[in-house]
Formats: C-alpha cells, sequence, structure tokens
C-alpha cells in the first residue's frame, strides 16, 4: 500500500472514494507521523484529534450511504493559524488570541470543508504573520524538517514543514511578502501565491478581531503540497467572489494553451545584480536553463529594463505601512515588536544593501500618515502593476529564485543573514525576489529544483499573468516533469 502520509491530498481522496482505504485509516496514518515527528517540529501548534476522529467516522459513513461530499471526500488537512476555524482556537501566534474561538470559518476554510476536507489541527507560524522565520510568543519555533538547526521559513513555517515532513496532504497560508513562498522554498515542498484578490481574505489574521479590515492590498492566500495536482486543486476550490470580500472579483479561471515544453517562451533571470543569491542557488537556476534549454524550450536571460529594485522595494514597504497600520492595536508589546525590526533592518548588514530594505525610511507614513500619501502610494502601485503585465506580455513565464539563501540557521527575529561571507539585511536576503509581486499582484508558482552542496532544499519561482493560474500550472507541471521533484527529508 501506498505510504499514506506521503500520498498526495487527490490520490487519497480517490483512495478513499475507491474504498481500497478508509478515512479513518487515513487519520491515524497521519496522526501517527505527527506523534512521532511534531515534538521536535513544533509544525502544528494545535490538533483537533478527537473532532477529527469523528468527522474521519461520518465520511466513511456517508461513502458507504453512497454520499460524496467532495473532492477532498475524508481527506485530512492542517490549516495556517491565522485563518479562523469555527469551534477550534486561531491565535495566529499572538498572545492576546491565546484562547481565541472563532464562531465561524475563514471563506477559505469553510470552502475546504464544503469540499468534504477534514480539518486536522492548525499551522504554527510567525507572530502574526510579520516575519520570514516562524517563532512566537505561545508556541515553541518550527524547526525544518531537514536539519532542525535551521529555519522552516515564515511566516508559513509550520504548514511548509508539516507538509515536507508528512504530518498533512495539504495546508493554506497567507502571503503578503513571501510567505507562501518562501517556507516551500526552504522545505522543498511546492507553493502557488495567485494573482492579488483572486482567493477571499475574509477570516484572516493579522487584522486582529475588531480591527478594521486594512490588508487590502498585496495579502493573498495560497496553497501548499507536494504535487502541483494538489496544488490546482486546491487553488480551484478555494478562487472566487465572497459577498463577505466584494473586492474580491467574479473573474472565472483560465483555461490551459496547452503548450508544452518545446513551445515555451521562458524569461530568466540567476539573480537580480542589487542582490546576489547564494553560490548553490545561482548554479542550481543555471543548471534549469540549460536543461530546458536542451529539451527545446525558449530560454532567454531577462529583466524588465525598467525594472528599478531600489523604487520597487520602496514602495513596497511605503503601502505596506499604510495598508498596516491600523490592522493591529498599538500597544506596549506591538510597538516595542515593531521598534525592534525596525532597529535591525536599519543597522545591520552591508551599508548599501541597507538602502533596499531599511524600514526606518517609513516612519513618516507610521508616524503621520497622510491619506494623500496612501493614495499617492497606491496610484504608483498601479503604474508598477501595469509596467510588468506589458513586459510579461511576450513570455509564457519569468523564472527567478524565491530568496537569496536556502534555509538559514535559527536566530533572533530580524537579524542579518550571510550569504557568500557578506550579511544581508533580514528583508533583503528574503523578500527582495518575492516582494515585488506582492506588489504588482502577479502569481508566483514554487518548485523544488535541488539541494545546496548541505543538502538544504533549493526552490525556484515561476512567475506568471495575472487572473492566469490554471496556465502558470500547467506551465510548471511542463517544468517540473524535467527540472523538479519533491524529496522527502532524511528520517521520515
Amino acid at each position: 500500500m501506498t505510504n499514506l502520509a506521503f500520498a498526495s491530498a487527490h490520490q487519497l481522496a480517490q483512495m478513499i472514494c475507491d474504498r481500497t482505504v478508509s478515512a479513518v485509516e487515513v487519520l491515524e496514518a497521519l496522526l501517527t507521523q505527527i506523534a512521532k515527528h511534531n515534538s521536535k517540529l513544533n509544525a502544528i501548534c494545535t490538533l483537533d484529534e478527537d473532532r477529527a476522529r469523528s468527522r474521519a467516522q461520518e465520511a466513511d459513513e456517508a461513502l458507504a450511504r453512497g454520499d460524496v461530499w467532495g473532492p477532498l471526500h475524508g481527506v485530512p488537512i492542517t490549516i495556517k493559524d491565522i485563518f479562523e476555524t469555527a469551534g477550534l482556537r486561531t491565535t495566529s501566534g499572538y498572545i492576546p488570541l491565546k484562547d481565541y474561538i472563532p464562531q465561524a470559518d475563514a471563506t477559505a476554510v469553510a470552502r475546504l470543508r464544503a469540499a468534504g476536507a477534514i480539518i486536522l489541527g492548525k499551522t504554527n507560524l510567525a507572530e502574526l504573520a510579520g516575519d520570514f522565520q516562524s517563532t512566537n510568543s505561545l508556541f515553541p519555533r518550527v524547526n525544518n524538517p531537514w536539519n532542525l538547526g535551521y529555519t522552516a521559513g515564515g511566516s508559513s513555517g509550520g504548514s511548509a514543514a508539516a507538509i515536507a515532513a508528512g504530518l498533512s496532504p495539504l495546508d493554506i497560508g497567507n502571503d503578503i511578502a513571501g510567505s507562501v513562498r518562501q517556507p516551500a522554498h526552504f522545505c522543498g515542498i511546492y507553493s502557488l501565491k495567485p494573482t492579488d484578490r483572486r482567493i477571499s481574505t475574509a477570516g484572516m489574521i493579522p487584522e486582529v478581531p475588531g480591527m478594521p479590515y486594512c490588508l487590502r492590498q498585496m495579502m493573498t492566500v495560497g496553497c501548499f503540497a507536494r504535487s502541483l495536482e494538489d496544488i490546482r486543486l486546491c487553488f480551484s476550490l478555494l478562487a472566487g467572489a465572497d459577498p463577505r470580500r466584494p473586492d474580491v472579483p467574479p473573474v472565472p479561471l483560465d483555461s490551459p494553451s496547452g503548450k508544452t515544453l518545446a513551445h515555451l517562451k521562458l524569461a530568466w533571470a540567476d539573480e537580480w545584480a542589487e542582490v546576489p543569491v547564494a553560490t548553490d542557488i545561482r548554479s542550481a537556476m543555471q543548471s534549469v536553463a540549460q536543461m530546458l534549454t536542451q529539451a527545446g524550450a525558449q530560454v532567454e536571460r531577462w529583466r524588465p529594463p525598467d525594472f528599478d529594485l531600489h523604487h520597487i522595494l520602496g514602495l513596497y514597504g511605503k503601502v505596506a505601512a499604510y495598508i498596516n497600520i491600523h490592522a493591529q492595536p498599538v500597544d506596549r508589546y506591538n510597538l516595542q515588536r515593531s521598534a525592534k525590526q525596525i532597529y535591525r533592518t536599519a543597522t545591520q548588514g552591508d551599508k548599501e544593501l541597507r538602502k533596499l530594505g531599511d524600514f526606518s525610511r517609513l516612519l513618516p507614513e507610521l508616524l503621520n500618515p497622510s491619506l494623500k500619501g496612501y493614495f499617492e502610494a497606491l496610484t504608483e502601485q498601479d503604474h508598477l502593476t501595469a509596467q510588468i503585465d506589458a513586459a510579461l506580455e511576450p513570455w509564457d513565464a519569468w523564472l527567478i529564485p524565491v530568496a537569496a539563501t536556502p534555509a538559514f540557521t535559527h536566530r533572533p527575529a530580524w537579524t542579518a543573514v550571510e550569504i557568500n561571507n557578506k550579511e544581508y539585511p533580514h528583508a533583503v536576503a528574503n523578500g527582495a525576489y518575492t516582494m515585488p509581486f506582492n506588489l504588482s499582484g502577479h502569481p508566483a508558482v514554487v518548485i523544488p529544483i535541488g539541494q545546496t552542496q548541505q543538502g538544504l532544499p533549493i526552490g525556484m519561482q515561476i512567475v506568471g499573468k495575472r487572473w492566469r493560474e490554471m496556465e502558470l500550472l500547467a506551465i510548471a507541471q511542463e517544468l517540473d516533469q524535467l527540472v523538479g521533484d519533491f524529496q522527502l527529508p532524511p528520517g521520515y
């Protein structure tokens, strides 16, 4: 029999519906894997074991009557602890929410339940989804299944670690700076950040319950899995208009063109000149280009001529400052946390690189926000989106790194990261390759493409056209067959 802990979600659903395995058996296999490994990973922070068992039994009974709940009938999944789950603790790793039990599901959770999924538990994360590592004041830090001394990334480190270690076949997370893509890269799995506003964010923190709906730009809901088939299934279930979020447009899913690898025209970059990547990542990206070229794809080194990274990251920071300022309570704890983040990004790392990711330059917006300044930033954001739309038009996709480094060792929040014997500011090392596409709203898929000499995973970001996720996923599938593959971490 297939190792149930590492079977894909769509395989499990088929096996359950074919009655070659029961939903209860699948659940027990995952619970066994969790009992064996979660205590060292801290990937799952809240386990809903009793209700999951009850629901799995109901799934098997329903199937015996001929009732199929949906395409994920009886499949246990996990949910990042930033999404509200009815009757199940939702904390976002934030002390004031340690006992918060929502009355209703987030829209994304409700849609997965409606498809037949069973919520097994909640996955650990960075506090209020605000870091590129997954540490908070409520739960132990998340460790990377490839090496426990390394971070699983953030803010969705628990989601990525759980998928990589076989604790869950499917998870959802949020991405405002790379929180879906960077952890997938660090843990060697697949993920998708869709087009801005493609999936409803209703019922999702870091907007603490009771605070206004502020995160109206750049924040997206994404998927984690061990296969692109599962990413495609999860996305198709989540996408679409939502009465709780009228700003989510009723744009139908696109139809893939059906292009094969030999007919693809792919833009490619192994690094930004301003933010060089680790040697192993650059080598992996170069190998991908070579393999694709040999397979008949048209691959060209490319970057839009007016792609000004300094301006883009500065504008990203300005928009982020405006949309975050009223999303959380202004208390001593949050002020101290923010001050520490600003200080470290302004003082740590190479002086020239700090100019790219120095949050202290956002103090005018943070201390004296103006409606005019906000609208000016949104106008610049619109111009950038249109600029990248036009630049991408001749290409089927754009292949770039996910981050400047592979997973790095645990360290205090927002401290510098070493790359090729150089100190990089934390936000630059982790966000320079992801933040531009939160700002522009373009979708991106991450697939694993290899490992470093130290045995840590390397992922690649595949950026596509807005509102063309199904085409992007089809292109990613063509590439994945040649250059990608999920590998089990040693010992799992």
